[in-house]
């Protein structure tokens, strides 16, 4: 049974692998004209003054060469072929994978591990296309080459044999040790980069504590490892390339030598000599290739497990089973309670809540009692360990993302924008969004009013991360976004974090307005929405200690417990 990441590349090299093979064996066939021609210069040419027979060996061999070329010339056409439907097909199936994973899974590995999955893609695809698979391509044939020598010259059979043990042996160790070196000199660049991409994330926190100094000691560290794993990689495959070397000197002086004597005791022609030489250099050729392309090999066969695995993962569910109508906007939490890892006490605990259809309903607790874990459990974006979340009275479970997403809107704490437009980011980038659902969106989100004083309006581009805007702003468009289609459910985290007391009022009114018509849950502790909210939910380290009307639970916040329940 063949490993999953071995099957992953034959699935692609697979249907031209037997056009390769014919093509190889063509090419390696061809191969012999070069020896022939020589031992025929020799043994006929030189010693019979045969110019005759010359200008017609001259012309086979020039015959040889271009049909060797065109030959040579398809076969790398086709590896590229094969390289081109890895990188498409893969790259198409790596980034949906990615996309589809659960969130939970997502946010369990550091961001630079995604980017260096699709430098992996990258490996394959190059390794794929270069001349390490020619010369696996090549490898059968050397059991070809090796008994044409002991058929053409048996007298040097035996150390045609030694010098094949010898690379093999040498292609054994090279395995296991440039091999391992690779994946430690991975490590070691993966550690550098994620200190740099973190210094690139929190670019403005290293300015403003002048950070800079001790980071860069980091960074120093980090591409300190990584030279030295580096190096120590360099002198492994250089040691064996150069073992590799001196074995093929070893091989000629060792030929030639043998080879004498058979000639002194008749048991051979110069010519046949001087073929088996040039044999010996077709026989050594693809192991000598293999020893040198072995890192590549080795970073292949580990970014192809790696890819492997991360295909493998079960993601979120992606069909509709059915489509069903649009829900009322009841949603209710039965029994939940969820940890991050099994063997970690649980973020919440046995948690079970009602909201809707409609209302306003507010969300409070000191920070680390759950309230952004329970609002992505609503969602769907994390799986409850322990009990279920109903909409409408159907699991959450059964539904798929593209339906939670018309159905619940959600807006997350830092209200991440992509590069593109105002107007793309409201869309979900998506083109299927009419102009008058996005004005909707815009206006109820108080979008409107500042992107209609811009030069250039809903074409705005928001620059990275929506850096061209404030905080506030930011917020603002991804409440938009979040409308889009008025879903009858909506998700808000701490939306008034970032906005200024006018801002929040006008926000407090729109919320307070949607909710006539959407179940609206809001993470917060602006006493403007508590006081608006139809319903109050206080969690306290991952348990409900208060929860009823608002008129119930508001004058009990507000007085002693205050303290307990603030920011």
């Amino acid at each position: 049974m063949l490993d999953r990441r071995y099957r992953m590349l034959m699935d692609k090299l697979g249907p031209a692998l037997p056009g390769l093979l014919v093509m190889s064996l063509f090419i390696n066939l061809l191969a012999l004209a070069t020896p022939l021609f020589v031992m025929q210069v020799y043994d006929r040419v030189i010693f019979h003054a045969g110019l005759t027979t010359l200008q017609a060996l001259v012309l086979g061999i020039c015959a040889v060469i271009l049909f060797d070329f065109f030959l040579r010339q398809a076969r790398s056409r086709v590896l590229q072929r094969v390289a081109l439907a890895v990188d498409v097909d893969l790259g198409r199936a790596l980034f949906a994978k990615v996309a589809g994973l659960p969130l939970q899974v997502l946010e369990a590995r550091p961001g630079h591990t995604w980017q260096f999955l699709f430098r992996d893609l990258e490996t394959v695809r190059n390794t794929v296309a270069g001349a390490a698979i020619v010369a696996i391509v090549d490898l059968p044939f050397i059991v070809f080459f090796l008994g044409l020598v002991i058929w053409l010259a048996p007298p040097l059979a035996w150390v045609f044999a030694i010098v094949a043990v010898a690379f093999a042996v040498l292609g054994l160790w090279n395995g296991l040790t440039v091999g391992h070196a690779t994946r430690l000199e991975r490590e070691a660049g993966m550690r550098r980069d994620r200190i740099l991409n973190e210094i690139v994330l929190g670019r403005a926190v290293m300015k403003s504590a002048a950070m800079a100094r001790p980071l860069q000691d980091l960074w120093e560290d980090g591409q300190a490892a990584s030279i030295a794993s580096s190096i120590r990689r360099g002198r492994l495959a250089d040691s064996s390339m150069n073992v590799g070397a001196s074995l093929g000197v070893i091989a000629t002086i060792a030929l030639t030598s043998v080879g004498a004597v058979a000639i002194l005791d008749l048991e051979m022609t110069v010519g046949t000599l001087v073929a088996a030489n040039l044999l010996a250099g077709r026989l050594i050729a693809p192991l000598s290739q293999l020893i040198s392309s072995w890192r590549a090999l080795a970073q292949m066969r580990d970014s192809a497990g790696r890819l492997a695995a991360i295909l493998a993962e079960p993601d979120d569910r992606r069909a509709d089973a059915i489509d069903l109508p649009r829900p009322s906007g009841r949603l209710q939490l039965e029994a939940v309670s969820f940890a991050y890892v099994p063997e970690a006490p649980p973020v919440l605990g046995n948690i079970s809540l009602r909201f809707g259809p409609g209302g306003l309903h507010a969300i409070v607790g000191p920070n680390g009692s759950g309230k952004t874990t329970l609002l992505k459990i609503a969602h769907g974006l994390y799986r409850p360990s322990k009990g279920r979340v109903l909409l409408d009275d159907g699991d959450m479970s059964q539904f798929s993302r593209d339906q939670i997403a018309r159905w619940i809107g959600y807006v997350p704490q830092d209200g991440f924008l992509f590069s593109g437009s105002v107007r793309e980011n409201i869309a979900r980038f998506s083109g299927e969004v009419a102009d008058a659902e996005i004005l909707a969106a815009a206006q109820l989100a108080g979008v409107h009013a500042f992107v209609a004083d811009l030069p250039d309006g809903y074409d705005t581009q928001v620059g990275e991360g929506g850096s061209r805007f404030s905080t506030g702003q930011r917020q603002r468009i991804a409440i938009a976004r979040a409308l889009v289609g008025r879903p009858p459910i909506l998700l808000l985290d701490e939306p008034t974090s970032n906005l200024d007391r006018e801002a929040e009022e006008e926000l407090r009114r729109q919320l307070v307005e949607l909710g006539k018509s959407t179940t609206v849950i809001v993470v917060t502790h602006s006493p403007a929405l508590l006081q608006s909210s139809d319903s109050i939910t206080v969690l306290i380290k991952g348990n409900i200690a208060l929860a009823g009307r608002s008129d119930q639970v508001l004058p009990r916040l507000m007085g002693n417990n205050v303290r307990q329940v603030g920011t």
